[in-house]
């Protein structure tokens, strides 16, 4: 394993924070980083698992018409190695960018460990990006290939005439006589290929993966994500899922694990959080081709016998709302840790999880570019409802004002994470830069990238002992009548309400107060947006919150606006506002 741990002896798993031991002082100043100098995410996560557990489960695949299948390590391996050859034959070379637009299967964990033997850089794009979006980020980037679903190929195709730099697209599920020039069918490109090849030795530093910033607060920027930033990942993954895939008793015995998420694989949350590091500790993962339910959830979780699971917020409030008694409806359930991150998870979810599951959320905090560095192990330290949890051994995190100076306990500031450890080694999660984009890069640090304060542009609150509470984006919090306004905890209270699904809060431009509180509330089935309701949840409310807290205006809405990843886009509300209030003003 890459880092030193010490203190393994683990203990029972909490039912609630009082429980917990709380271990984090010991544990976070006993951790060494140990990055190897060489070091490859293909070799890590596949291929010392294909000589040493050849027949171990890799993925379980299911999807939504119900058809399943499970692919081992060894196949995992032999179908790397023979892209690795397509690849290669056509033209791919280290360093160049590669495109995946794929869903949760088989062969987008294929194409992600070919693409890393050769040494290449994995960009993978979501399913649900139409021409621009793709266009966008194919040009950007230069890629010079693309392996692409068959559903999402028309959508590549309206890109590729404006991206002279992609020479070919793969396809995977093609029908035969659909495809056009400069592009092949997965199967026969695999099938006239080898399944021997050998990987390229990379260094720790060298470039793994693209991947773009879901825009919530501008244009989509490439953060590239070196080798090393897996071995990053793990103290955060590691304890937010538990200790996953090891016995209590022993950290170093092994104990059966399967991991789920809903998260796309082609972000951070699906690729960093999920699938390579449970690949990393050779544990199957369930792959699910279809469409995110609350009921399917838990239907997908007792049927793969999943015991590890990341879930957003949203998927949390959704599964809180339609399923309000899992345990008698789904008994089988072999649930053994969540973590929840993208959102504040809230109380009202927080407790759900505990009172009707058994389980404490570990709430987690980080970005494309530093990833996994904030957040829970509730069998390690106590959790608190409501909080993003502390710094996770191996990173140092504080609060910090304009200045670059640490805000006091109980001052909100800019969460920020320091390149170097407690102990001055140089923390592995930290992306490389921002693809073409030095200045972007620049305006991330407080000063020496080696040696300086990264900002995350998140607004928290840090306390006595380490724990931050999350106030929102810095261009989330606005004022209303002169008070400082943090959406979240609005938001938090409203989704309590029984008739409340979810909900999203902004300024609503105001040209006495410069702005009021207005939120939008999706409502929970069998409820309707009328004005008596409008009253209900403006006194729920302000009886939880302080008076000046409580919406002067709700709007009924249907759905959120979301960025693929599931982050609500409060940006999209604002600007509606702005613009209505435009349009209201006398010319």
């Amino acid at each position: 394993m890459p880092y030193k741990k010490q203190g393994s002896s683990l203990g029972a798993p909490a039912r609630g924070a009082a429980a917990v031991e709380d271990r984090y002082a010991a544990i976070h100043a006993d951790f060494r980083w140990q990055v190897p100098e060489r070091f490859n995410i293909a070799e890590a996560c596949c291929g010392r698992w294909a000589r040493e557990t050849p027949e171990a489960i890799a993925i379980l695949f299911e999807t939504e018409a119900g058809c399943r299948a499970h692919y081992s390590y060894g196949q995992l391996q032999r179908a790397a190695h023979r892209l690795a050859n397509v690849l290669q034959a056509q033209g791919v070379k280290r360093g160049d960018r590669v495109a995946i637009v794929l869903p949760q299967r088989f062969e987008t964990a294929v194409a992600h460990i070919a693409i890393q033997q050769l040494g290449a850089v994995a960009m993978p794009l979501s399913m649900l990006f139409g021409p621009e979006a793709l266009e966008y980020r194919l040009q950007d980037s230069a890629a010079v290939l693309a392996i692409v679903e068959a559903g999402c190929l028309q959508s590549l195709r309206g890109a590729r005439a404006s991206c002279p730099a992609l020479r070919r697209v793969i396809v995977v599920g093609a029908e035969a006589g659909t495809l056009g020039e400069g592009e092949l069918d997965w199967m026969a490109a695999l099938q006239a290929e080898a399944a021997r090849f050998t990987p390229v030795d990379t260094r720790a530093d060298d470039a793994a993966v693209l991947i773009y910033t879901s825009g919530t607060t501008g244009p989509p920027k490439g953060a590239l994500i070196p080798q090393r930033a897996l071995i990053g990942n793990l103290s955060g993954f590691i304890a937010s899922q538990n200790w996953f895939g090891f016995d209590p008793s022993d950290a170093a015995k092994p104990s059966e694990a399967v991991l789920w998420s809903p998260a796309d694989w082609a972000w951070t949350g699906g690729l960093m959080d999920a699938l390579l590091p449970t690949l990393y500790f050779g544990r199957p993962i369930v792959a699910y081709q279809g469409r995110f339910g609350p009921e399917k959830a838990f239907e997908l979780m007792q049927g793969h016998g999943v015991t590890h699971t990341f879930l957003f917020p949203t998927a949390l409030k959704a599964m809180m709302k339609a399923v309000p008694r899992p345990r008698e409806q789904y008994p089988q359930l072999r649930l053994q840790a969540i973590m929840s991150a993208g959102e504040a998870v809230g109380d009202a979810v927080f407790a759900y999880c505990e009172k009707q599951l058994g389980l404490t959320v570990n709430e987690m905090f980080g970005q494309t570019e530093i990833n996994y560095v904030i957040g829970n192990c509730s069998r390690l330290w106590p959790a608190r409802p409501g909080s993003m949890g502390r710094a996770y051994p191996g990173h140092r995190v504080a609060v910090i004002d304009d200045a670059g100076k640490t805000c006091p306990p109980g001052v909100a500031g800019d969460v920020a994470v320091h390149r170097r450890d407690l102990h001055g080694a140089l923390d592995p999660v930290f992306f490389l830069g921002y693809w073409g984009r030095d200045d972007a890069t620049r305006a991330k640090y407080t000063g020496d990238p080696l040696d300086s304060w990264c900002r995350t542009g998140d607004m928290a609150i840090q306390d006595a002992e380490g724990y931050l509470w999350y106030q929102g984006r810095s261009d989330d919090v606005f004022k209303a009548a002169g008070y400082r306004i943090g959406p979240s905890e609005i938001e938090n209270c409203l989704v309590k309400h029984p008739a409340v699904a979810n909900a999203a809060v902004v300024p609503k431009p105001d040209a006495e107060r410069g702005a009021v509180v207005k939120a939008y509330v999706v409502l929970a089935a069998g409820h309707a947006g009328t004005p008596a309701l409008v009253k209900q949840l403006q006194t729920h409310v302000k009886g939880q919150l302080a008076p000046y807290e409580y919406p002067k205006e709700i709007e009924f809405i249907d759905s959120l606006p979301m960025t693929t990843t599931g982050k609500l886009q409060r940006r999209v509300l604002k600007l509606q506002e702005e613009e209505r209030a435009r349009a209201r003003a006398p010319a």
